[in-house]
């Protein structure tokens, strides 16, 4: 299951109530233009792109069994989520039209915090994409939703998504304890950025490149 970042922050009303507004009123479009907000018409692509194991294998927040049923479920429960500021489930479609990767953000308004899982299809892993659309996922959960930290994990053995997320600059915190929705846990790689660092980040690759 997800759960907030280990550093706590304490949003004033304001801040929280402006966060959950960001997240019900969000344009997956920001993410790029296939992207849409996860609902019942992609329940069934899901399915097949999850139930692949080297796409939802890394991931510990997915529901198991991987099932249409469960999917579904899964799918309704982020439409909620959504409604309330909390979350939200974005899907990628292929020039075919196809779900060719997720991304789920989870978000704590009263935190001003937020983490995201979400992974590509396996034929489009290692191409590139991943580390574009992971990048324009940090900025939207800064510059969008406008959160103030991020927490980020990753199995112990998932080379890619570490390697992706030091590269955008995440702050390596040692390990933590991650609980999957049917009880087990698993360790897991630990990072944290806060929105100051990466609007610095983004300053000096503006200024780099200009």
């Amino acid at each position: 299951m997800s759960a907030p970042p280990i550093t706590v922050l304490t949003a004033t009303p304001k801040e929280e109530a402006a966060i959950r507004r960001a997240v019900r009123e969000a344009d997956p479009a920001w993410m790029g233009p296939m992207s849409r907000i996860a609902g019942p018409e992609h329940v069934a692509e899901l399915t097949v792109l999850l139930s692949d194991p080297a796409v939802s294998g890394p991931i510990y927040d997915l529901p198991r069994p991987i099932t249409e049923a469960s999917i579904s479920a899964w799918v309704s429960e982020a439409l909620n989520l959504k409604a309330a500021g909390e979350a939200l489930l974005i899907v990628t479609l292929d020039e075919a039209g196809s779900v060719a990767a997720y991304s789920r953000f989870s978000i704590w308004p009263d935190r001003s915090s937020a983490e995201i899982a979400g992974a590509r299809r396996a034929d489009q892993q290692n191409s590139g994409q991943g580390s574009a659309g992971a990048a324009r996922s940090f900025g939207f959960m800064f510059e969008v939703l406008g959160v103030q930290l991020v927490g980020l994990t990753a199995a112990l053995d998932n080379v890619r998504s570490a390697r992706v997320i030091e590269a955008a600059g995440f702050q390596p915190m040692g390990e933590r304890l991650s609980c999957a929705p049917d009880g087990t846990e698993r360790r897991s790689r630990y990072w944290e950025m806060t929105r100051q660092d990466w609007l610095g980040l983004t300053d000096n690759l503006s200024e780099n490149v200009a």
